[in-house]
């Protein structure tokens, strides 16, 4: 390049074009416990991903619409990526990868905390196949010295050419405006997927089901929480609003079964006393949830079972 020949322009830096509409799909992608979740309920203003301290919390693909002027970002919630070796896990795996395939830009959210791990290091060793365009999230970055964020930086962007670089707290929304900015210039022109007033594809009785495995996650410990499912068995409207839901839990065990109904039927109830005010808060209508335990050993492995919950059967 001589030095008469201009530079060529960024993508992110494409000039807006007046009164037309830009609309594309963005993956989030990382580690389980990146806090993929938290950032994109965070973006969409509102609650459209279960988060819970445990990880592979997120078990399946949410689409959340986000407006940015006159540009509709489809962030896409995926699982956290990580070695696999349930028929669930697998394709719980697989779900995140297509959602990284598919996308017009992919966030790959990194804990600035934990660092390169061996986890982010496989992750990035299948992203660099990828054609989509890969920007690096560095999240709780306010929760270590800025000392430490550049040299991890640097050593990120030696393992993989990012197209961007950010640097967030997705719990205090420290630079998301930013982020925010730069993936609505960045997206190309198109009309919108979405109305402009949606905010999420999670059709209302998996967010249901998925809010009362919040509950659970965030109640129970050890293997009970990622051996435990949750599907809506039945949606009645009622005449007065409000709305009756039956949601079943299947866990693996007998004892996992035992655990969850408590001492009494105490804790089970619990879960529902709080799944249920979530619920009111997020469809702003009276809610009526009965919740009813079971055991289903090897649930995990049932290809409709896997269907049930929004997950494409990996083999």
């Amino acid at each position: 390049m001589t030095d008469e020949t201009p530079p060529p322009s960024s993508p992110a830096a494409e000039a807006p074009i007046p009164g037309q509409t830009r609309c594309g799909l963005v993956a989030v992608v990382g580690a389980p416990n990146a806090g993929k979740s938290t950032l994109v309920n965070r973006l969409a203003g509102t609650k459209v991903s279960i988060v819970s301290p445990k990880p592979q919390t997120t078990r399946f693909r949410i689409r959340a619409v986000v407006m940015q002027g006159q540009t509709q970002i489809v962030l896409t919630d995926t699982p956290g990526i990580f070695a696999p070796r349930r028929r669930l896990d697998r394709a719980m795996v697989a779900a995140a990868w297509e959602g990284a395939q598919d996308a017009d830009v992919a966030l790959l959210i990194v804990d600035a905390r934990a660092g390169m791990t061996e986890a982010v290091q496989s992750i990035i060793s299948v992203l660099k196949r990828s054609r989509v365009p890969i920007w690096l999230v560095l999240n709780k970055s306010d929760l270590i010295d800025t000392k430490r964020l550049l040299p991890l930086t640097a050593s990120l962007n030696e393992q993989l050419s990012f197209e961007e670089t950010f640097m967030i707290s997705a719990e205090t929304g420290d630079g998301l405006d930013r982020l925010l900015q730069a993936l609505a210039g960045r997206l190309p022109y198109g009309p919108w997927l979405f109305p402009d007033d949606e905010l999420s594809d999670l059709p209302e009785r998996m967010l249901a089901a998925e809010i009362v495995r919040e509950q659970i996650l965030r109640q129970t410990h050890e293997e009970v929480p990622h051996h435990a499912t949750v599907e809506t068995e039945q949606w009645q409207e009622r005449r007065d609003g409000s709305v009756r839901i039956d949601c079943t839990i299947y866990v693996g065990r007998a004892t996992q079964k035992a655990i969850l109904i408590g001492d009494g039927g105490a804790r089970v109830r619990e879960i529902g006393k709080r799944a249920r005010s979530e619920l009111e808060k997020l469809l702003e209508r009276r809610v009526h949830l009965f919740l009813n335990v079971k055991e289903r050993q090897g649930w995990d492995e049932e290809r409709a079972r896997l269907r049930a919950i929004g997950l494409d059967d990996a083999g």
